[in-house]
Formats: C-alpha cells, sequence, structure tokens
C-alpha cells in the first residue's frame, strides 16, 4: 500500500513525486511514456531550463528522483482506478495492480488541432499555440496565425510587438467584412478563404489556401481545443468544470476525496482555464503533494 500513486510523469507529475519522496512518503510514479510535449524540440519561459529540450529535462528529474528510497518509477499505462480514499487500486496494462491511500492525476491533455493536411505532423517543430512559450524565438519574423476572428485579434495583441508581420488566415470559414476590417486596421494582413494545407520548406512554413500561398517563419494556432488525456475523471465521477478540466481548490483536492489532480487537466473554478506552462504544472504538483500529506498526517499516517 503506497501513500500516493502518481500518475503522469510530466512537470507536475515528476515535482509531485520529488516532494513526496522528501517527505519520506511511499510514492508509485506510473509513466506512461506519453506527453503533451512529445514533440517539442525546446521548452522555454522555464528560468534554469530556457531552451532545454523536454526530454532532457524528463531525464533529469528522474535522475534525481532516484535518490530518494521511497520514490518508486514505473514504465507503465494505467488502464482504470477504482475504491475510495485510503484504499484505491490503481490497474496496469498487461494485468499488474498498485494499491494507494490516495491518488494524483497528472495525465494531462491532449490538443485537438483543426483538420488542416500536415498541421498535427508539425505540432510542436513549427506550428505552436502559446505566445510566452514561442513567441520569442520568432521576433523580428514573419508568422501567420490560424483560427476565428476573437481568438486570432488575442494572439496579434500579444504578438504583434514581437514579431515582423502577421497573416491571420481562418480556418472554419472565411471571415465577415466586419472582422477582416477590425484585424486589418491592426496592420495584420488576412487571408481570404480558409486553409486547406501546411507545409515545411527551408525558411519556415507555407500555408495553402484555396485561392493563395502564404510563407511565414512558423504559425501560431488560435483554433482547436484541449481535452482529457486519459478516462480516468470520468471512472472516479469527479467535478468538471466548463472548460473541461478537473475541478480542483487550492491544494489540488478534487471532489472525490483521496483523488488529487495537477496540471494542465486541471484547475481552480477561480480561473478561466488551466495554465498551461511548465513551472504552472510543476507547482500545481508540488501542492497536490503537500496536499496528500496534509491528509495523511490527519488520518494519523
Amino acid at each position: 500500500m503506497y501513500d500516493a500513486i502518481v500518475i503522469g510523469a510530466g512537470p507536475a507529475g515528476l515535482q509531485a513525486a520529488l516532494t513526496l519522496g522528501r517527505m519520506h512518503r511511499s510514492t508509485l510514479l506510473l509513466d506512461s511514456g506519453q506527453y503533451r510535449n512529445g514533440t517539442v524540440q525546446h521548452m522555454h519561459n522555464v528560468i534554469a531550463n530556457d531552451g532545454t529540450p523536454p526530454a532532457e529535462f524528463r531525464a533529469t528529474a528522474r535522475a534525481q528522483l532516484a535518490a530518494y528510497d521511497d520514490v518508486e518509477i514505473r514504465n507503465a499505462t494505467v488502464e482504470g482506478i477504482a475504491g475510495v480514499e485510503g484504499d484505491f487500486v490503481v490497474s496496469l496494462l498487461g494485468g499488474a495492480s498498485a494499491s494507494a491511500r490516495n491518488i494524483i492525476l497528472a495525465t494531462g491533455v491532449v490538443d485537438d488541432l483543426p483538420e488542416i493536411d500536415g498541421l498535427s505532423a508539425l505540432w510542436g517543430r513549427k506550428v505552436f499555440a502559446c505566445p510566452f512559450c514561442d513567441g520569442h524565438e520568432h521576433a523580428g519574423k514573419p508568422i501567420a496565425v490560424l483560427g476565428g476572428a476573437a481568438r486570432a485579434q488575442h494572439l496579434i495583441a500579444m504578438l504583434g510587438r514581437i514579431v515582423s508581420e502577421i497573416t491571420v488566415i481562418p480556418v472554419d470559414a472565411p471571415f465577415t467584412a466586419e472582422e477582416v476590417t477590425s484585424i486589418e486596421a491592426r496592420g495584420v494582413r488576412v487571408g481570404g478563404s480558409t486553409a486547406i494545407a501546411v507545409s515545411a520548406d527551408d525558411a519556415g512554413v507555407v500555408v495553402r489556401t484555396a485561392d493563395a500561398e502564404y510563407a511565414a517563419a512558423g504559425i501560431f494556432v488560435a483554433a482547436g481545443s484541449m481535452r482529457q488525456r486519459a478516462p480516468f475523471a470520468q471512472q472516479l465521477g469527479l467535478g468538471m468544470l466548463e472548460s473541461g478540466a478537473i475541478e480542483i481548490d487550492d491544494f489540488g483536492r478534487t471532489t472525490e476525496p483521496g483523488v488529487y489532480a495537477a496540471g494542465d487537466l486541471a484547475h481552480r473554478a477561480a480561473m478561466p482555464g488551466p495554465m498551461a506552462a511548465v513551472m504552472m504544472a510543476a507547482t500545481a504538483g508540488q501542492f497536490a503533494a503537500v496536499g496528500v500529506i496534509q491528509s495523511l498526517l490527519a488520518a494519523g499516517h
């Protein structure tokens, strides 16, 4: 019986395991090998790790966790979770299982991109969503923004002072005349028809529409959505928010006693959505681990 099983070994899960290990709490960290930033070559806006490849970050974290005898790491995929606080059973692919007093979900989310030929293949390398993570790398260069007018305006406002030129290209339907006027008022070019394909070239990317081609250094997506990577929130009957994320309190507690959540898959109701950043995910993992320790102490463990 572990004090906690942490499911997911991105920044949130790794930090949760570290915090629990430092308090000598028996912890099992389960790593499926699937990560939201799995295709990303370098992570940014992470102090002391700006520009570090995510795989290197994870490898360093796992090497450091090896120093803690109370933390066990397994490369395993979870199929299901059952039980109640104090007695959870986690079923693993292949038939094995493990038990714990508490669960920390850190499985993250999946990004559902617009169905544009070639877009998903370039995700994390030439196609991005976060100006904080990838805007600076396009300083002084032209970019393309794919998506609806309202969300595109937000990216324009953030990236306009960084990049040299922005071309906004619609995804689902051409922009209305009013939307075109509003976007062009910011000094931004607007594509006349929807994007149908993207491809990479030596200089960056090319976005093709029905009537034109647009060259850029990179693409920022102002469309698409996120969803839970794993079915565990539904299995456990956890409270969900309109954003599609798991509802948690300040210490990562979900609506189910003994179940905690950290990272992109969860946020507090006071926030409009999850803060999709490495530092934020790691912080959430630490808070969830502290929540688990508080619970264990209250139960006399």
